[in-house]
Formats: C-alpha cells, structure tokens, sequence
C-alpha cells in the first residue's frame, strides 16, 4: 500500500491574515513539501497539471525532475497528466526522460482535467474530450513499447518510422493510472490495458465512486488481468490533523468556508459528514481511511490534498509531520492486515522490470 500526498498548486490567499503568495513562492513551497514528504516517510508525490490562474503547475516534469535531483526513494507521479491537450510524442519523450533522472522513480495519471478552456488554447475541442484521450493514449503505449512507430490517426498528424527518445528506463514504460471522477469510458479504457484506476473521490459521496470503482473491476476481470478485487485501484482524500479535534476544527474553518471551489457552499460538518475530508486528530482521520477499504474494497495507493485553500506553508508541514508520523505507520499496519495474500501493490519500476524480466511460461 502507497501513501501520498498531491497538490493542485493553487495559489490561494489565507483568508486568515490577508496574505497572497506570488507564483514564485508556491512553487518554491510545492518543492519544499515534497521533500517533507519523503523526509517522513510517505510513498508518493504527486502534482496536478494547470494552465490557468489562480493555479501554478504548467510544467509537472519540470518540477518534478527538479524535485527528483533532492530525493531519493519519494515516487514522483502526476494528478493529472492532460492526455487530451498534451502531444502523445511529448508526453513520451518528457516522462522517459523523467524516469532516467529518477531512477525509475515516476509514474503518472492521465486525464482530462476540469478546466474547459483548456481545450481551445491548445488547439483541441472539448466536444472530442473522450475521443482525444482514448486515441493519444493508444499513441502513447506505442511509442513506450515500439522503437518504431508508424500512426495514422484522427487528431494529429501521422507519424513515419518515428522513434521516441529517450527509450524508457530498461524498457520498461511508466505505469499509468487513470484518473476520473465521472467517465466510465475512462474506466473502461484503465481496465482495457490493465492499467490503475485512481478516483479522486474528493467531492462526491462515496456512492457515485463506488459504481465507477465496481465497474473498472469487473472490466479488469473481463479483459484477463486478474480477479476483480486484484485490479489498481488508488483513492483520493482530504485531511487537516491537529491533537486536538476541536483545535483542528477551530483553525480548518475560515479555509474551508473560503476555499475557492467549496467554500461559501456547504457547512464544514456537512461536507465531512458527506465526503472523503476528516477534520480532526489523528485517530480520526485512521479511522475514517480505513472505511475506504469497507466502501471500494481492497486498494493500492492513498494521496491526501493537504495543501490547498490557503494554507501557509509552515501548517502544511505540520499536517506532513502528524500524517507521516501519526497516522500513516497505523494505516500500514491496519491495511496489510486486512489485505488477502493475491491483492497485488501497487507496481513500481522495480516490480515491472522483474515481470517483464521473468522467463515466459510454456
């Protein structure tokens, strides 16, 4: 089981002191809590891609390579990678290259984002949203898997004997997980290659993510990767951790009722009442992680959102020390408890170049 963090890089004013932070400062404090991360032993680091104000992570490479050269063990991955607005060929090149700087280190979430306008400022319709990631997703496992790459298609120019450089890392590609929060065809398409499947179960009650989660298992199934409850599944969530329940509850608030996309909406208690988000001490929030097994079945991978709506960077690091320290070690220990025997990890570079390493079976 994989425990992380991701960030949507918002830039946010603290509705506490009046405080904005400049683009430069939130991206020096993503890097900053992504070391946090690894120095208290979560698994994963994870960062959103955006192309628009009030959010900062244009490039999650980028970032992600300069954060690569000050870690060592963290797994860097993406929350999302846009497959839609992104050129397959790019996407490619950028995370082969990522993998040979890591390690190995690196995987990624393909998605469609939630930002419509990002369409036309790439060249692309949002009408062709479904169509665009099924067809460049198809492109890009050519292009990790085939030095040589012949592609005609409906969205972008064919390709001629094209080779992607750099290779992946011991020819093994980057693992994929597909995200979403509504699209069975996403789903579907996860399922289809027997990739992972990550809801980003944030928002919505666990209801609607528990049909989407069924159906990419029984699809796993049909395709011929494993038994449904062997399929990749990762899950998102949301925590602020104090000692104390009424002290976490006391200083969460004025950030959630003033959080651009929930605030002003509904009440703190509704929404934890409804939702993923735990306000409250460590206990709490175990265990309120540990009903995601009894709703969704047994899972991979765990990222908290701990940065957003404001939060200063010095609380941030704090909620990273509770979780690592507090909360994380009693999941592991719950979980690998809990977990039957053929439930597989999550996969890593390590574990993909040992099956594909493995004498084939006559």
């Amino acid at each position: 089981m994989q425990f992380g963090i991701f960030t949507v890089g918002d830039v946010t004013t603290d509705p506490t002191t009046g405080v904005t932070p400049s683009e430069h400062e939130r991206i020096k404090s993503m890097v900053r809590i992504a070391l946090k991360a690894e120095e208290v032993g979560l698994d994963v680091f994870a960062t959103g891609e955006h192309h628009n104000p009030p959010f900062v992570p244009s490039s999650p490479t980028t970032m992600l390579g300069f954060i690569a050269a000050q870690t060592k063990t963290i797994q860097l991955s993406t929350s999302t990678t846009l497959i839609t607005t992104n050129d397959p060929v790019k996407i490619a090149e950028d995370f082969a290259m990522l993998q040979h700087l890591s390690g190995g280190r690196v995987d990624l979430m393909m998605g469609r984002g939630n930002t419509g306008p990002v369409y036309p400022w790439f060249g692309q319709d949002i009408r062709q949203g479904i169509p665009l990631a099924i067809e460049n997703y198809a492109l890009l496992r050519r292009l990790w898997r085939e030095e040589v790459v012949d592609w005609e298609g409906k969205f972008r120019t064919p390709l001629q004997g094209f080779t992607s450089t750099p290779r992946p890392l011991d020819d093994v590609p980057p693992f994929v997980w597909h995200g979403s929060i509504r699209s069975p065809e996403i789903a579907e398409q996860a399922a289809y290659y027997g990739d992972g499947f990550f809801a980003n179960h944030i928002f919505w009650p666990k209801e609607h993510f528990q049909q989407l989660i069924a159906f990419y298992r029984k699809r796993y199934e049909h395709y011929g990767h494993g038994k449904a409850d062997q399929a990749i599944v990762g899950l998102g969530g949301q925590a602020f951790i104090r000692g104390k329940s009424q002290d976490a509850w006391h200083e969460f608030r004025p950030y959630f009722d003033n959080a651009p996309v929930y605030g002003h909406g509904p009440s703190l208690e509704d929404f934890t009442e409804q939702t993923p988000l735990t306000v409250g001490s460590p206990q709490e929030v175990i265990d309120k992680t540990l009903t995601f097994r009894e709703h969704f079945g047994d899972y991979q991978r765990q990222l908290f959102l701990m940065d957003h709506a404001g939060l200063p960077l010095k609380t941030v690091l704090e909620q990273l020390d509770l979780l690592g320290e507090q909360v994380v070690p009693v999941l592991r220990k719950e979980l690998a408890a809990m977990r039957p025997e053929h439930v597989p990890d999550a996969p890593t570079h390590e574990s993909l170049k040992a099956a594909k390493d493995q004498p084939a079976v006559a």
